[in-house]
């Protein structure tokens, strides 16, 4: 691609050979002769390495989900958690590096994409993608705003109340905060300039389980913790079983990312193995930090483990039963490393803006590019901030949001489109190896929806908007 962010009319074709075009067409053969699309070359600007792209994919997958980890293991129990993890891990590793191959064929074969909806779109079908792949994509990006302005602000909340307990300060103050401060890093133009965030994200990742897990010992050894009972909790079978299932749906959320062509339209071409390096980086820190947490926070909270395992380190009734400092260096690493979250899922959100908004033949950092570009994004990040003081209820939407939309986009649609692309023989044991992750994983997402807005609905008296909920 060009070095100058000025696009002319003689260099368009130089330029396709490197990035797709129009978003309203399929193929890279598509383009040739159409106007080059802003998105494309203002936000997935490909000059990345693995190791910028391994930073983006360990933002995107270690991030807030840790911290409902023990409360998916309290709902399965210490056997079933162990394996669902376990699981998990591996399904979404194979998955993400089937989903690198279904790309780099699909540019060998000279169709390249640089969005999840286009490759769906040029391998199942139009329908496909703007039905259904589409609108799960983007409601996981509009979601991972409001996770983190919500998160962030309960975290500032919680390390506010700690130092001043009688202030006036509520919830919503400080989602405004952060729905500002977000807005203002919002601005930066591609996703290859968050290659410095990410990597202080993924930092951050190990410094916040590492506090964790230290707090879960202590507190588990505290005199003021909870009786540890490992039952599974619930009144009825029932109960248990659809426990259970928010239980995975939680689970797929923390191992979710759906953003895997975005973050690999990043790397400078060729790409090759520079993705599979990354996931292996990637998944190096999420198996040092998923494990360590739901094994002990589990064990310090038993049954009792809440959707934020904040809350049981520092309960809203009683003493906090890990020390001031640890509690305040693991929200601190928390609320910085959400913010980087929500950038990144931002991304594709932006670069549907950039491309409908933005003139390509213009520099990205002109008037008339900027203007739209500050605009657009911050209403994005400020209906986010909206959604989040309306509706502080992390642990209750977590599951749902799993079940919904990181289920198909991460353990289905990968080896569907594996199977499209490459089309293994139904006689081989690869060919049934997919078919299972796909009708397994298809029945979690069907029952974990089922479960999840079951557990909404049982906690609807609970929920009050704009609730001052401490984190």
């Amino acid at each position: 691609m060009s070095e100058s962010n000025h696009v002319g009319a003689s260099e368009k074709v130089g330029i396709l050979m490197n990035a797709m075009g129009d978003s309203n067409h399929v193929g890279f053969s598509e383009k040739v002769g159409i106007s080059m699309n802003a998105g494309a070359v203002f936000v997935l600007e490909s000059k990345g390495t693995w190791l910028h792209a391994a930073y983006h994919l360990t933002t995107s997958v270690a991030g807030p989900g840790i911290i409902s980890l023990p409360f998916a293991f309290a709902t399965l129990g210490w056997g079933p958690g162990a394996v669902a993890l376990i699981v998990g891990a591996a399904v979404t590793f194979y998955g993400y590096n089937l989903l690198s191959r279904v790309l780099e064929e699909s540019e060998s074969r000279g169709r390249r994409h640089l969005r999840y909806r286009e490759l769906a779109a040029d391998i199942l079908g139009r329908h496909w993608s703007t039905f259904f792949i589409t609108p799960l994509q983007f409601s996981v990006c509009l979601g991972a705003t409001v996770f983190s302005a919500l998160l962030c602000g309960q975290s500032l909340k919680g390390m506010y109340s700690a130092v001043n307990p009688t202030g006036g300060l509520k919830l919503y103050h400080f989602i405004i905060f952060v729905s500002i401060v977000i807005m203002i890093f919002s601005q930066m133009p591609s996703f290859h300039s968050l290659r410095y965030f990410t990597f202080i994200s993924s930092l951050l990742a190990l410094i916040y389980s590492l506090c964790i897990v230290c707090g879960s010992v202590i507190a588990g050894h505290s005199t003021h913790a909870p009786t540890k009972n490992y039952s599974l909790s619930g009144y009825s079978s029932a109960d248990k079983l659809f426990n259970a299932f928010n239980g995975l749906s939680v689970i797929a959320t923390a191992y979710g990312t759906s953003i895997i062509p975005e973050i690999q339209a990043t790397v400078a071409p060729p790409v090759g193995y520079k993705m599979y390096k990354a996931l292996l980086l990637c998944y190096a820190v999420v198996l040092s930090t998923f494990f360590p947490v739901a094994i002990s926070g589990y064990w310090a909270f038993g049954n009792q483990a809440v959707g934020n395992v904040f809350q049981n380190l520092s309960p809203n009734s009683g003493p906090s039963l890990v020390p001031n400092w640890l509690l305040f260096v693991a929200l601190i690493s928390v609320t910085l490393q959400l913010l980087a979250i929500a950038l990144v899922y931002a991304q594709p959100t932006f670069e549907v803006i950039e491309g409908r908004w933005s003139d390509v033949k213009s520099d990205k950092f002109s008037l008339r590019n900027v203007l739209p570009r500050v605009i657009m994004r911050s209403m994005f990040v400020a209906v986010g901030g909206v959604i989040a003081a309306m509706i502080p209820f992390f642990g209750d939407l977590n599951a749902l949001v799993g079940a919904v939309a990181f289920i198909p986009l991460d353990f289905i649609l990968p080896f569907v489109l594996y199977n499209a692309m490459f089309k293994p023989s139904p006689k081989t044991l690869l060919f049934w190896i997919h078919a299972s992750i796909i009708v397994v994983s298809l029945l979690v997402s069907v029952i974990g929806c089922i479960a999840a807005v079951r557990h909404i609905v049982q906690d609807a008296s609970t929920y009050k908007l704009f609730a001052n909920v401490s984190s």
